[in-house]
């Protein structure tokens, strides 16, 4: 299936962006290098990929200077909140009380977590 423009980062994707939101601005090896910490991953494979990701509109990249830089077009809560929100249409029909069920019977929580989560619903109520 041919992906739409400016839908959602892939896994690959989402690791560049995650480096960039880390590290601000980059050259494609400045990138590849702290990829390269957790996965191997060729040059021109993250050169290509951050290619695919500025025409995807993911991506912004600078080319004023010889080594170009990229920039993440949203910010990571920007991306998180489109994520979530896809995942909720696509997987939970929209039930917001599905996908926080699912979610806190997936895995194990902290008790910060916990006291977090609360916090938040207490806040909802007022």
């Amino acid at each position: 299936m041919a992906r739409i423009k400016g839908q959602g980062p892939t896994d690959k994707e989402l690791a560049i962006l995650k480096v960039l939101w880390a590290k601000g601005p980059s050259t494609v090896r400045q990138v590849n290098d702290e990829i390269n910490k957790q996965e191997k991953t060729g040059y021109t494979t993250t050169l290509k990929l951050m290619q695919i990701m500025t025409d995807k509109g993911l991506l912004i990249r600078d080319d004023s200077t010889f080594k170009h830089v990229y920039e993440p077009a949203a910010s990571a809560e920007d991306t998180e909140n489109r994520i979530v929100g896809d995942m909720l249409d696509k997987v939970f029909a929209g039930s917001a009380e599905k996908l926080v069920m699912r979610a806190l019977s997936a895995k194990q929580i902290t008790a910060e977590e916990r006291k977090n989560i609360r916090q938040i619903l207490d806040q909802m109520e007022d």
